[in-house]
């Protein structure tokens, strides 16, 4: 070898180690983001179905129930809302941080007798 090719060859291996650890760390984080936007999209979900059930018991309870109730679970809050006469629809919102999933389901109730016709996600 001559002179001064080990210093070369050490310094495009350092270059390379360095470029592949800066690609890893960066997808890790990427990786990391992402999972935690599945986690709060989840949470959101969880949060909008848990006001819909709890709209569905007071109903049961009390059929001039007309929602306007905003539930706080953990972090996340759900919002609830009852419209229409026969059948009635039930809207819930649950919201965690930046994110929103709405539920809505539509529910006949006669005779104490609750039938749910459906039970959706929708588009906010």
């Amino acid at each position: 070898m001559k002179s001064g090719q080990a210093l070369i060859m050490l310094l495009v291996f350092v270059a390379v180690a360095i470029t592949i650890t800066t690609a890893a760390i960066m997808i890790l984080f990427t990786n990391s983001q992402a999972t935690a936007d599945v986690y709060s999209g989840q949470s959101a979900y969880v949060l909008a179905e848990s006001g819909a059930e709890n709209a569905l018991i007071r109903l049961l309870r009390d059929p001039g129930y007309t929602g306007g109730d905003t539930l706080t679970i953990g972090t996340g809050i759900a919002t609830i809302s009852v419209t229409g006469s026969e059948p009635k629809t039930i809207t819930s919102i649950g919201t965690d941080g930046n994110y929103q999933r709405r539920i809505q389901i539509v529910v006949s109730l006669a005779n104490n007798i609750l039938s749910v016709i459906s039970w959706r996600e929708i588009s906010p």
